[in-house]
């Protein structure tokens, strides 16, 4: 049984320690004008956000996560009860260890694993059994702790960008630390393992099939080692159930069987190793873990390389410091404190995926392939590019272009290695998540944006076979014979989200088109112009939407406009209703206007939207809704006042502050976007449409080696804080006409001001 000690102070020491603290408080509100002390990584940790408090750095490939949605009742959301794709949920109050390489912000349960559990008194390899209810959490980027009241151990865990250290603090008595390779979030199953020796195991464990892509699998390798000798060190394995006569010699049939006495490799779909330790009241124990995704060698040298020795408070400094270089360089300055938190911990989440795949040799898996390269800069993966394509590729472009350029030569090379771009990929696998070819868009938007620094003729050709092949051999477009030969895709089976296809097609038609005619291809960028105006087919005046069209050209029917809300399964329409998606055509507003019978409709059905609550905040084809209205004169007002409202309404500092899944960023994209006060409403258009700031002063600090200009300064004017609207806005003290700026004269003309009225 674990040893406790309980702590008492004499009357005397009382003063000192209120001074101690008082100092510590004092220190902690200088160091809070840091941007990173103004992450809360708890935002969006419930409310289905899927973002984590767990330590991660900068599109870092490792991040440690606590791991607290399986083994117990007391859970209010269990994996295994329920659908579930995160490995942390803020109610959730039993923890079964640390998971090591996790997602944030997605959809589909996957990875979360390499299970890391410490526990004292006799040794139980059971989840259910030694998994406990924990206090006093907290986290900052890079750090999480958190204190397992059934054991009183106190748990701490850093990261670098490939390998996890942790530290715990155990009592006096026997203790554990337990890698469990048989549970995760993955429905993959398979592991193996292997002790070198006394203080360090290697292994690997089976990954993927993520999003309904049974092929789509990966293995993850790792080392593990201990800062410490333990007295004993194991194995465990699940045994199968047995019947019958079997069953009656074996005595650990259906149950965890402990290998004591074994220490060669060990295999199987439940294993797992444990440390066992003498510890002495207070002693601390710490863990590394590297991983790699090419080998169990390269996971030991990304190990070696990134951490020399056990020192956890360098791990944690090092993570601390890259963070708070990466968020300074957007800097903000009046607002509320809880709007500082809102904005850089969606700063935080927009930089943690995509992230870096190689190992710190270079190496990395191919894509759909079982070759292993070597990559000339950083390689990229967790391409979730049907979210990310509407702002989050955008946002780097302006802040972080050396990771858009390496994220653009990523996909290129995916291109020659698999012969198609991504469209939703993860750790060298496509697992063909959601529609459209979203790769279009993102590369064209940075080429038009002045970021240039990769093979064009190779990408525009990677789009022309997306955008020409036949529907059968093509993996980006697989309904593309009727596409082609319609003009729009037709409801061929009762739920094949056919409108939400096509209306993916038709923005990918459309920034083909834009980059077409930048390179001087008129021809083509006629072509796919003109392909991008199909949406016309499917508007209908009866409802004043979109609705799905039947292979014989008549409409859908019956047909309600609002079948779909709440991910109800909609006919013709991909996780929303036709409201989420008729006014997604953000590349022909004035055509959409004409459909709709002119401004006075087409304004009053928008506004409609949003008053009788059907906008979706979570759902990407409707979220650049709120700035439409500004492309009407008279009517700018509209968005100045909505995105002012949406972003009080569902981006707060609690654990609900997103409103629903992150998307890995691209919830957290649009509130930094609209904060600063301008959004890019058209992807494949270098602009944006501007709105009201919520900060007094912005400074976005341009990389130099992109851009001339050291730096953008946005400064804001405002009798009192009810002033929402704009007056005017000044770009050198010379008024802006309209309310868009070009992405060239956002970042070379000059210091900009907004001047807002009531």
């Amino acid at each position: 049984m674990c040893k406790t000690s309980r702590y008492t102070f004499p009357m005397k020491k009382c003063f000192c320690v209120v001074c101690v603290v008082l100092m510590l408080l004092s220190a902690s509100w200088l160091r809070a004008q840091e941007p990173i002390d103004f992450v809360n990584p708890f935002i969006g940790t419930t409310n289905f956000g899927t973002t984590n408090p767990g330590a991660v750095c900068p599109n870092g490939l490792m991040s440690v996560v606590p791991f607290n949605v399986m083994g117990s009742e007391t859970n209010k959301y269990d994996k295994d009860a329920r659908w579930w794709s995160t490995p942390y949920e803020y109610y959730n109050k039993f923890f079964t260890g640390f998971s090591h390489v996790n997602l944030s912000g997605v959809g589909c349960p996957e990875l979360g694993s390499l299970l890391l559990m410490p526990t004292c008194g006799e040794l139980n390899v059971d989840y259910k059994e030694y998994g406990s209810a924990y206090r006093d959490e907290a986290a900052s980027p890079g750090y999480y702790t958190n204190i397992l009241t059934k054991y009183n151990i106190k748990t701490e865990v850093s990261a670098t960008p490939r390998t996890s250290i942790a530290r715990f603090t155990f009592p006096a008595g026997k203790s554990h630390i337990l890698m469990n390779l048989g549970e995760g979030l993955t429905n993959e199953s398979g592991a193996t393992l292997r002790r070198v020796n006394d203080r360090e195991i290697e292994g690997s464990k089976l990954l993927g099939t993520f999003c309904y892509n049974p092929q789509a699998v990966f293995p993850i390798y790792f080392v593990m080692r201990v800062s410490k000798s333990p007295a004993q060190i194991g194995y465990w394995k699940k045994q199968r159930p047995m019947a019958g006569v079997e069953a009656e010699w074996d005595k650990d049939n259906g149950k965890y069987k402990l290998y004591t006495h074994y220490g060669k490799e060990m295999s199987g779909d439940d294993v797992g190793a444990f440390f066992t330790f003498d510890t002495q009241a207070g002693e601390q124990i710490e863990v590394q873990i590297g991983v790699s995704f090419v080998s169990i060698a390269n996971a030991r040298e990304n190990l070696d390389k990134e951490q020399s020795g056990f020192n956890f408070e360098k791990v944690k400094a090092d993570a601390r410091k890259q963070w708070n270089e990466e968020l300074s360089k957007i800097e903000v300055e009046g607002g509320t404190y809880d709007d500082k938190v809102v904005f850089y911990t969606a700063l935080y989440h927009i930089l943690i995926h995509p992230n870096i795949l190689q190992d710190v040799n270079g190496q990395y898996p191919v894509m759909e392939s079982d070759r292993i390269e070597t990559a000339k800069g950083d390689r990229y993966t967790v391409f979730s590019l049907w979210d990310t394509y509407r702002n989050v590729h955008q946002f780097l472009s302006l802040v972080y272009p050396e990771k858009q350029m390496a994220m653009v030569n990523t996909m290129i090379d995916m291109y020659k290695e698999h012969g198609w771009l991504p469209k939703w990929e993860l750790y060298g696998r496509e697992t063909l998540t959601m529609e459209g070819d979203p790769s279009i868009p993102v590369i064209t938007d940075t080429w038009l944006r002045g970021l240039r620094d990769f093979d064009i003729d190779t990408a525009y050709e990677a789009m022309i076979k997306s955008a020409t092949t036949p529907g059968k051999d093509n993996l980006m477009r697989p309904d593309n014979d009727d596409y082609l030969g319609k003009g729009y895709v037709p409801l061929r089976e009762q739920y094949d989200n056919s409108v939400s296809h096509a209306l993916e097609y038709y923005i990918a038609d459309f920034a083909l088109s834009q980059l077409a005619e930048a390179l001087g291809k008129k021809d083509d960028a006629r072509l796919f112009y003109e392909r991008s105006l199909g949406y016309k087919n499917y508007y209908c005046k009866e409802f004043g939407t979109l609705r799905p069209i039947l292979p014989d050209g008549s409409f859908y029917s019956p047909f309600n406009p609002r079948q779909g809300e709440n991910f109800e399964p909609n006919p013709g329409f991909h996780e929303g209703s036709a409201w989420n998606y008729t006014f997604y055509v953000p590349h022909d507003i004035s055509g959409l206007t004409k459909l709709m019978g002119g401004k006075k409709t087409f304004i009053d059905k928008l506004q409609s939207v949003f008053d009788e609550g059907l906008y979706d905040p979570a759902n990407e084809p409707d979220i650049a809704y709120p700035y439409l209205f500004s492309q009407f004169k008279g009517e700018e007002w509209r968005t100045q006042k909505e995105v002012n409202r949406l972003l009080k309404k569902y981006f707060k500092n609690q654990p609900d502050g997103i409103p629903g899944n992150d998307d890995t960023g691209t919830m957290s994209a649009w509130a930094v976007f609209s904060m600063m006060g301008f959004y890019p409403d058209c992807p494949g258009l270098p602009r944006y449409t501007l709105t009201s700031p919520l900060f007094d002063r912005i400074t976005i600090h341009l990389d130099p080696k992109y851009y001339k200009q050291k730096e953008i300064i946005i400064e804001t004017e405002r009798p009192s804080s009810a002033a929402i609207f704009i007056d005017r806005v000044d770009q050198n003290d010379k008024k802006i006409k309209g309310y868009f700026i070009t992405h060239d004269e956002l970042t070379q003309n000059g210091p900009i001001k907004f001047i807002l009225k009531k």
